[in-house]
């Protein structure tokens, strides 16, 4: 299912930050507008995407003509915003999630044979003793079902 929102594309000195109003003014950036619209795809989806995962209420876009662009700039401290938009930002979340969030990558590598005996007599699942170590590593916060989260 297609989801809609009104997202604020604030144009700045380094390229344009997007704001939406409607979702707490979840924001994200780039360095140009092709790279601003794509990132703000993949923050909606995220956001989407976790919040129906957390079963939060998900907030009803408004309509494009009520967003407010001079009112926006002026509580961000944002002089100028000429060049700034809104825009409807679309995204299916669920066709999203499958290719960003939840695809599982499969991955060859090679151990010392006396590890991988060792591994298999203790009946450890290599795909997950991969992912915790991998997330060790990245410095991330262990999670059950890991391929399920997005970091």
């Amino acid at each position: 299912m297609l989801s809609a929102y009104p997202a604020c594309f604030l144009k700045e000195e380094n390229g344009y930050s997007v704001v939406f109003p409607d979702l707490n003014f979840l924001s994200t950036c780039g360095d140009t507008l092709d790279e601003s619209l794509a990132m703000a795809v993949d923050c909606l989806a995220g956001y989407l995407f976790e919040a129906e995962k957390s079963e939060e209420t998900i907030p009803a876009p408004s309509a494009r003509s009520s967003i407010s662009l001079s009112d926006l700039a002026h509580e961000l401290n944002i002089l100028e915003c000429d060049e700034s938009f809104v825009n409807i930002v679309t995204v299916d979340v669920a066709e999203y999630a499958k290719l960003h969030f939840t695809k599982a990558v499969k991955k060859t590598l090679t151990i010392p044979q006396w590890l991988n005996t060792a591994a298999v007599k203790a009946g450890l699942n290599f795909s997950h003793v991969l992912q915790e170590a991998l997330l060790q590593k990245l410095g991330k916060k262990s999670q059950k079902h890991t391929d399920k989260h997005r970091f």
